[in-house]
């Protein structure tokens, strides 16, 4: 088994009387990635904090690249890169020398400082901008720039909390292939995010998080199987047949149809070869139809099963106040 990057165990933490964190468990081996799901308020943020050496845990332990989170933060660091939900870049800079002076603090002489800030503004697409100040820059320009500095050194462990946020979907997905680039070169993620597509292309292992707990890990399709199996939706030409629809493909159905309209929602022993057969059974029944097709469950369904909330009701943050949060990520930039 693959030594693990990141592992927590029993992580606490409370604001006054909020408890954030209530004791979780976590783990993710070498060069893999974990995501974090959850609803408004589960801990997500708050855990991706502690596990950065921004706030102490009150209970616990947590270790990073083989350090300690509290006991050896300052070396940690060095082995870390974090975006936050929040830009942690000076607008006093450019966006090139914002760039500079990270991998100046991670040590790299200036050279090789430059080379690599300008590797960055050209994946980010921020070559044009990159001599102007960042105060200039859009909202999404400033998300891309603090993506860019968390690669900066390479690091073997990255944090992203929600990281394309705000981002257009030319930007989203290079930046789940810049992501998916490091993994593949060994680095370990740990991605907070409430685009539950990313999660599923991304992520090796998630972890759904919900009032300071993990209530479910696995992988996305062991979470899937959880909510039920797959399902055959048709479509009927005519709400009239019905019945006799539901009657033809009986033996395809291992549990209770329903039936909303001309809609027929059908759970399904198996999916391969569903459709095919289905049609078939239809055709010998006389039953026409205008569309069908296998449904898998999503993880938007585990996420509404497990959480009684959908994703995009889950508005992002968690249980730690924001404006805290916010200036705890900047001074760690």
């Amino acid at each position: 088994m693959q030594d693990a990057a990141i592992q927590a165990e029993g992580l606490r933490k409370s604001y006054g009387n909020v408890q954030a964190l209530a004791g979780i468990d976590l783990e993710a081996p070498a060069g893999t990635i974990l995501g974090l799901l959850g609803p408004n308020g589960a801990g997500k943020t708050t855990a991706v904090r502690i596990l950065t050496t921004l706030l102490p845990p009150d209970g616990g332990t947590a270790r990073v690249a083989g350090l300690d989170v509290v006991r050896d933060a300052a070396a940690l660091r060095a082995q870390i890169g974090l975006a936050g939900q929040y830009a942690a870049v000076d607008e006093n800079l450019t966006g090139r020398e914002n760039l500079e002076m990270v991998g100046r603090l991670y040590h790299m002489r200036r050279a090789p400082s430059l080379k690599r800030a300008d590797e960055l503004l050209e994946r980010f697409d921020l070559t044009d901008a990159a001599r102007r100040l960042v105060r200039t820059y859009s909202g999404g320009m400033r998300r891309r720039l603090d993506l860019a500095a968390a690669l900066v050194a390479r690091p073997p462990v990255l944090f992203l909390d929600e990281p394309t946020t705000g981002l257009d979907p030319r930007s989203r997905i290079g930046l789940w292939e810049t992501i998916e680039a490091r993994v593949a070169a060994g680095t370990t993620v740990l991605l907070t995010t409430q685009y539950l597509d990313e999660a599923d292309r991304l992520a090796d292992r998630i972890a759904v998080i919900d009032q300071g707990r993990v209530i479910a890990e696995g992988t996305s399709d062991e979470l899937k199987d959880r909510v039920g199996g797959e399902s055959l939706e048709v479509t009927l030409d005519e709400a009239a047949n019905a019945r006799t629809a539901i009657e033809a493909l009986a033996a395809m159905v291992e549990d209770r149809p329903s039936c909303d309209g001309a809609l027929l929602h059908l759970p399904i022993k198996r999916g391969r070869g569903a459709i095919a057969e289905a049609v078939r059974r239809l055709d010998g029944a006389g039953v026409g139809i205008d569309d069908i097709y296998v449904r898998r469950p999503t993880l938007d369904d585990v996420f509404l099963e497990l959480t009684g909330h959908t994703a995009e009701e889950a508005a992002e943050g968690d249980g730690g106040p924001p404006e805290r949060g916010r200036r705890e990520e900047q001074a760690a930039a």
